[in-house]
């Protein structure tokens, strides 16, 4: 099967959302050979579905949805809701949410209510961490970090042990002690903590610099903090590494564990940081680079992690970078949000006016050749589907379909919703890492 599974919002007056999936291989959203059997996911209740953690190695994919501000897990295998977790459970409205991939723990970042929330096994922690708005966990559940916006500041969650919970009692701002641990910004419950939030440390002369999220390494042995840098209102963008060591990790073993935590060195990335992906030894990195007439500039940074150099920086789409995928005939690709506010849209009219370039890019990893898609709204969602050389996209609204041995457009006919395509993902993917992180 070749099944990318579409989040949909108000696909018609009487709901507020569906998961529609396409058969990738024809590009169609019905069977093959009857058209009026269209496939979606059953039992699926979420209100304005954003986002799709894609988890195929595990059959699983976590849709949150911010019009209810719940979090679906939907079963591929059976293509029906399996549970959904509720704004109660997740103290409102989150802005970033992430599920360990044995479903048994949430992290959700809730801006507005000032707090960061882990729902461990079903029992729901609520942190006090003023202005937090993303979070990020490696794949094992042992380290999960929490950036509070328009700040240096980053912050571990920490599960505690049963000595450590004693010590804890009434005391939110507990210190364990331990070399570079620091006072926790929050325990909760206070009468026994079972959570505490920590700030992370940095060593002398390294810093963060309005930290946006955290990529681990594929090894799992180190975090990269991306440091947005000036496109964020700081000073200098670039990544901060935070090495994952037995002694940085609480000996409890449960959860997550990121106890004495140390920033230990930095890489400018002079193009702008807001996210990554990595392909063995290089470290893609997308971001946007302030220019002197006050706009963003979209770029795409390459960073040989073992010698910690840029050794490429290319122009790509302006905006926001909020998705990355790596697909077929070494490509990756690029999406973005409001790159029609940024410097290239500046020159395309210039140039070309009414013809803006748009907010997806197709980089080529082997010969660093770069293709700026035609402009069809906001890059919300990618998914690449591996094997038929072709990605799905969520562009202003809509699916489009491209190949990615030289970028041109699909027919895309057949797969167009009504309502608005908000993010893609391919279910039938070989690994996770199929589906940009969020």
């Amino acid at each position: 099967m070749n099944r990318v599974l579409v989040a949909v919002q108000n696909p018609s007056a009487l709901a507020k959302g569906t998961l529609l999936f396409d058969d990738a291989l024809y590009d169609i959203r019905h069977a093959y050979n009857n058209v009026n059997v269209n496939f979606s996911i059953s039992g699926f209740s979420g209100a304005l579905p954003v986002t799709i953690q894609n988890m195929p190695e595990q059959q699983v994919g976590a849709i949150y949805s911010i019009g209810d501000g719940s979090l679906a897990t939907v079963s591929y295998a059976s293509e029906k809701q399996q549970s959904s977790t509720g704004a109660a459970n997740l103290n409102g409205i989150s802005q970033s949410i992430f599920i360990s991939r044995d479903l048994a723990y949430i992290y959700a970042a809730s801006q507005s209510l000032h707090s960061l929330t882990v729902v461990d096994h079903g029992t729901t922690y609520t942190l006090n961490l003023p202005g937090v708005y993303r979070v990020s966990m490696n794949p094992g559940n042992t380290v999960a970090l929490a950036f509070v916006q328009n700040t240096n500041d980053v912050y571990s969650v920490v599960h505690l042990n049963a000595d450590q919970q004693q010590a804890a009692i009434n005391n939110p701002h507990w210190n364990p002690g331990l070399p570079n641990s620091q006072p926790a910004q929050d325990c909760e419950p206070q009468n026994l903590p079972v959570y505490c939030v920590f700030p992370v440390s940095a060593a002398s002369g390294v810093s963060f610099d309005r930290p946006v999220k955290a990529v681990f390494s594929p090894d799992g042995t180190t975090a990269y903090v991306l440091d947005c840098g000036p496109e964020c209102g700081g000073t200098t963008a670039g990544i901060t590494t935070i090495p994952i060591t037995t002694s940085s990790l609480n000996p409890s073993g449960v959860g997550a564990s990121g106890i004495a935590l140390v920033g230990t060195s930095n890489i400018a990335v002079p193009g702008g940081v807001t996210n990554g992906v990595f392909s063995g030894n290089s470290f893609y990195v997308a971001g946007q680079q302030l220019q002197s007439d006050g706009l963003l500039a979209g770029n795409l940074s390459v960073v040989n992690i073992s010698t910690g150099q840029v050794t490429g920086q290319f122009s790509i789409s302006d905006g926001t970078h909020n998705k990355m995928v790596l697909a077929d005939n070494n490509t990756l690709w690029i999406g973005s949000y409001q790159c029609q506010s940024g410097e290239r849209y500046k020159l395309s009219q210039s140039t070309a006016p009414g013809t803006p370039f748009g907010c997806i890019t197709m980089f080529n990893t082997s010969n660093n050749s770069v293709l700026v898609e035609s402009f069809k709204g906001d890059g919300t969602g990618i998914a690449a589907v591996t094997g038929l050389n072709k990605v799905y996209t969520a562009e202003g609204g809509q699916v489009y379909i491209y190949n990615t041995a030289d970028g041109t457009a699909r027919d895309n006919t057949n797969v167009t919703v009504t309502g608005t395509a908000y993010d893609v993902a391919y279910m039938d993917a070989a690994t996770n890492g199929d589906n940009t992180t969020y």
